[in-house]
């Protein structure tokens, strides 16, 4: 394999390659020849252009749920129940 070398390269993008390799306890060769592979299916639209199977099933299973909530229900996601009223206090 050709080595690859990088020259003139901006800092900022150096530290985002070395965090992608750090992550994933990568090589800083492997991870660039990783992210140049993918990058070019990405640009040349060859690349899974989609979700797998297990994340497609997933996706597909939380549209489900989210088509058997009532429609009335929908506006009170995300919000706090009132409190009690205290005595003496209009409900």
């Amino acid at each position: 394999m050709t080595e690859i070398v990088l020259r003139d390269i901006d800092e900022l993008l150096l530290d985002r390659i070395r965090r992608v390799a750090d992550r994933r306890a990568w090589t800083l060769a492997h991870a660039l020849h990783h992210l140049l592979e993918q990058g070019l299916y990405a640009v040349e639209g060859e690349g899974p252009m989609g979700f797998d199977t297990s994340e497609a099933d997933v996706l597909q299973a939380a549209i489900a749920a989210l088509e058997g909530v009532p429609d009335d229900v929908f506006s009170l996601i995300g919000q706090v129940p009132d409190a009690t009223p205290r005595q003496g206090e209009p409900l």
